[in-house]
């Protein structure tokens, strides 16, 4: 499947084309085309083993394509990996750092390999841990930090040498609930006021949700669905068809016949009359060729039923998640 974002006048930050790795016979990532533009934020949102790991691997040049091409800022990974490590931060799931060195030491020493001034990098360091909330753990062991503190200095450690790029595998793995709010409240604002792409692993679909600009579905391999959520929505209501969901009270038998026979309906479905329901309420279903929810409304109240629920169905990423990776068959692949 080809993923493109609808032209802009960014350019593109990433680009992979074709992009295949097999392990033996097994095949990890199949046929992938991607393209993520400057200051987009992409998820790529998939079950263990679908591949998302193996193709962020390719795009750092630390593992080789069997067949296809990654362009990474403009540059090859396979030709020039340590360029595009110049340009990219990569914080994996697991973090690794020296336990026994501050979080400032530990900092330091990353911006060392990076060759940055020793002024200079303290400054940024310091600016870096204030930014995502360690200050006052700045001269604390390592060895000390929470998970979700590691992953806020995870984030601090890509980001001192400015890259353009920030790759996030499962960023958010193992930290409580309100730590996973302030550090994706910290990676949208990274996105939105420094114009950092950020390009982010997962199979939280609901953390995706919260951030994501588009979001790629990945399937044992492949690239099932791309899009914003609006799109992946619409994707699945291919018959062009809309759902309207009814709870009226003392309805009378005709009720129904009065819905289908409105235009645009095609059907509808009722739990009928003899539910057992104490209130005496109804649940109605009507399938539509047009919105004509308003003259649903209508011809309820008109029929002389107490409507006390309407609205269209709209569809939502664990509606998506689950038609597209249920029976997916997760283990087949390495990811």
């Amino acid at each position: 499947m080809i993923c493109e974002q609808t032209p802009t006048n960014q350019e593109p930050v990433i680009e992979l084309s074709g992009l295949t790795k097999y392990y033996g016979n097994q095949r990890a990532v199949d046929d992938l085309y991607l393209t993520v533009r400057k200051g987009e934020v992409f998820g790529l949102l998939g079950p263990n083993g679908a591949g998302k790991t193996t193709t962020i691997l390719m795009m750092l040049g630390l593992s080789e394509p069997t067949s296809g091409s990654a362009v990474v800022c403009g540059l090859d990974p396979v030709r020039s990996p340590l360029q595009v490590k110049r340009k990219v931060g990569y914080m994996p799931d697991d973090v690794g750092f020296y336990e026994d060195r501050t979080a400032l030491d530990n900092l330091l020493f990353t911006a060392g390999l990076n060759q940055i001034p020793a002024g200079e990098a303290r400054e940024r360091a310091e600016r870096l841990l204030e930014t995502v909330g360690l200050a006052e753990s700045a001269r604390k062991k390592v060895g000390a930090f929470s998970r979700g503190m590691r992953q806020r200095l995870g984030l601090a450690d890509v980001l001192i040498k400015k890259p353009e790029v920030i790759i996030l595998d499962e960023p958010t793995l193992g930290i409580d609930p309100e730590g996973v709010r302030e550090l994706l409240a910290l990676i949208r604002s990274l996105s939105r006021e420094d114009g950092i792409t950020v390009l982010l692993s997962s199979h939280h679909l609901y953390q995706v949700q919260q951030i994501c600009d588009r979001v790629g579905l990945f399937v044992q391999g492949r690239l099932l669905a791309c899009g914003n959520i609006d799109e992946l929505a619409e994707s699945l209501n291919s018959s062009g068809t809309i759902t309207v969901e009814m709870t009226v009270r003392n309805a009378p038998d005709h009720l129904t016949e009065d819905l289908f026979s409105i235009p645009g309906v095609s059907k509808v479905l009722a739990d009928g009359l003899d539910s057992g329901k104490s209130d005496g309420s109804m649940n109605i279903q009507v399938i539509c060729q047009a919105d004509v929810t308003s003259s649903l409304a209508r011809a309820a109240v008109q029929s002389g039923a107490e409507l006390t629920a309407i609205n269209r169905r709209t569809y939502g990423l664990d509606d998506i998640y689950h038609n597209y990776f249920e029976g997916s068959g997760r283990d087949e692949h390495t990811g």
